[in-house]
């Protein structure tokens, strides 16, 4: 497969002009996972903030703490990383992107603003604090599901195509919200793993909905991926994928339907089914729209840099994704172990 794609570009598979910008989106994927995994649980957190107790708001923010400066670190290297190596694409996309992009960037910097000032506010304004914390989860998951919703249109902007970008970012939001209940059930005991059970099982029905939504609309609204998931092998793969996908939604469900009533050893099971869905629902994703980083517009070679500066840029990330990869595998050793409460 990927001989024949280089031969239809005209280059040999060995060329680095082929191979590098494949590299660069492996790189990219990877650093899209571990924003939505990593920074989703505390973003699922945020927005659950609310309608936890008075009394375990504090609590909620303080199991955070650990992970704080390393979840910031994933969706701004991802960005950093697109606009060095795909230059000319990422002008194209910000100026289809600008609104969501901008609402997650305002979310993102409200989310650390208001954790800091939390900590060093005085009590009677804790609580406002808190709030921001919530706005600006609620903002940068809102604006992380309009993009998925404008990805899923081909960037149309009629209408209706934007009510369902809207409805996208509502399950994106509910995504987020079961990932940090499943994040919450594994981590606390007692009322506050009760009441995060309870949480996830109404977030994982919209959360469902959201991709049933996304996956019909990429079919729908382009001719090519249609095609592609309905050939034989990609029908195969698409049938496989959806089996597994419906696998870890029923067994998430029964499983925090039974956090309530007893005590089992499986309490992490809920947020790795949750990690398996989401790799998923980003592995069919990138299945559909590749070798495109704008549908029938423009491939992943079109929008590269020259390669000069993406072997620069690629030497930087072997220096430096070694470094990164240590620094987090440190910070979150101990991010599926039960809470130590002091």
């Amino acid at each position: 497969m990927i001989a024949a794609l280089a031969a239809s570009l005209g280059v040999n598979a060995n060329d680095p002009t082929f191979w590098i910008p494949l590299v660069f989106m492996g790189l990219l994927f990877l650093l899209i996972i571990g924003g939505v995994v990593l920074d989703g649980f505390d973003i699922g957190v945020g927005m659950l903030l609310p309608v936890a107790p008075v009394d375990e708001r504090g609590r909620m923010m303080a199991l955070l703490s650990p992970w704080r400066d390393a979840n910031e670190f994933w969706p701004l290297l991802g960005i950093g990383l697109f606009a060095a190596a795909f230059p000319l694409a990422w002008g194209v996309i910000f100026g289809k992107l600008y609104g969501p992009l901008a609402l997650m960037a305002m979310g993102m910097m409200l989310r650390s603003v208001s954790f800091e000032f939390r900590i060093r506010a005085r009590a009677e304004l804790k609580s406002r604090w808190v709030f921001g914390f919530w706005l600006g989860s609620l903002a940068t998951a809102f604006g992380q599901g309009l993009v998925l919703g404008r990805i899923a249109t081909g960037y149309q902007t009629e209408a209706g195509y934007g009510w369902f970008s809207v409805v996208m970012g509502l399950c994106v939001v509910a995504a987020y919200v079961l990932l940090g209940a499943a994040w919450l059930v594994m981590r606390v005991d007692g009322d506050l793993q009760r009441r995060a059970a309870r949480w996830g099982r109404h977030a994982i029905r919209w959360t469902a909905v959201g991709m049933v939504a996304a996956s019909v609309m990429l079919g729908l609204a382009n001719a090519g991926i249609f095609y592609k998931w309905s050939n034989p092998g990609g029908f195969a793969t698409v049938a496989g994928v959806w089996a597994i996908m419906l696998l870890c939604f029923s067994c998430a469900e029964m499983l925090l339907a039974r956090v309530p009533r007893e005590e089992s050893p499986y309490q992490w099971l809920p947020f790795v089914l949750c990690i398996v869905l989401y790799w998923l629902m980003l592995a069919g994703l990138g299945y559909s729209l590749f070798p495109y980083l704008i549908l029938d517009d423009m491939t992943l070679w079109d929008g590269t840099a020259s390669i000069e500066s993406m072997r620069l840029v690629l030497s930087a990330a072997v220096v430096g994704v070694p470094v990164v990869l240590v620094f987090n595998l440190w910070a979150y050793r101990s991010v599926f172990g039960k809470e130590r409460r002091g």
